[in-house]
């Protein structure tokens, strides 16, 4: 069944709704008390959206998207980052940019040394690690700006699509003079699915990657400078995906 309501989830069942229906959707109040901070510190990370480069990697030759990448790992303990690595997904994942090496301009150090950036990601972290139990998660962090300048701007040009990790977390920082970006979910391996359109900043979506595909649709401006800012992150057990590559 599709519906266009917001199915918020309760957040002291994340993990039980994880195992059960694949995700689970916080409203931002909730992802601020799970993360030990205050929606105002969470916004004091959203500045740097503004400062994205551009992503000269998309394949249908659009200039809608920027974005910035870094890699960490979560011990349990702390949240460390690598030293910088490009992006990789099979092309089993993303048929568009997959089996690419794309290397992005690294998340500012202002924003990783801002204390919300660590709570958020760990906290993120402990969820997983009570789906599947502690282990070290290879944490993959994208920030992106699409915008509207040239007219349509696709969040998702691969389309519906799985990442190829364990877990996945789409997060709104932003909206302005837009309209679309909703966010589909479906079954990985069946018919049933939800739709919804993430309109207040810090709401976040949570994934199991193996158990749902995604999507976000197109935005189309309604006033100038239309953009649609997300933090999206994954956990991957075991390594980076492609280091072995």
């Amino acid at each position: 069944m599709m519906t266009s309501q917001l199915p918020y989830s309760d957040p002291a069942y994340l993990a039980a709704l994880l195992r059960g229906e694949g995700y689970a959707l916080l409203r931002p109040e909730d992802v601020a008390q799970l993360a030990g901070c205050t929606l105002d510190e969470l916004q004091a990370l959203a500045p740097s959206w503004d400062r994205l480069e551009l992503d000269n990697y998309l394949k249908d030759g659009g200039r809608y998207r920027r974005r910035r990448h870094s890699c960490f790992i979560d011990d349990g303990q702390a949240l460390l980052q690598t030293p910088h690595r490009a992006h990789w997904q099979p092309v089993e994942y993303n048929a568009l940019h997959g089996g690419m090496h794309r290397l992005f301009e690294p998340v500012e150090p202002g924003t990783v040394a801002n204390p919300a950036w660590e709570h958020l990601v760990r906290a993120l972290g402990a969820v997983c690690s009570q789906v599947r139990g502690q282990q070290p998660w290879y944490v993959e962090a994208h920030q992106f700006r699409i915008d509207t300048a040239d007219g349509i701007g696709r969040p998702t040009p691969e389309g519906a699509h799985r990442d190829g990790v364990d877990f996945v977390a789409v997060i709104l920082v932003g909206r302005s003079n837009i309209k679309g970006g909703e966010t589909r979910v479906f079954e990985a391996d069946g018919p049933a699915g939800k739709r919804f359109t993430m309109l207040e900043p810090w709401t976040l979506l949570l994934l199991d990657d193996a158990a749902v595909i995604h999507e976000s649709t197109p935005i189309q401006p309604v006033g100038e400078h239309g953009h649609r800012d997300t933090l999206v992150l994954t956990w991957r057990a075991g390594s980076f995906q492609g280091a072995d590559v």
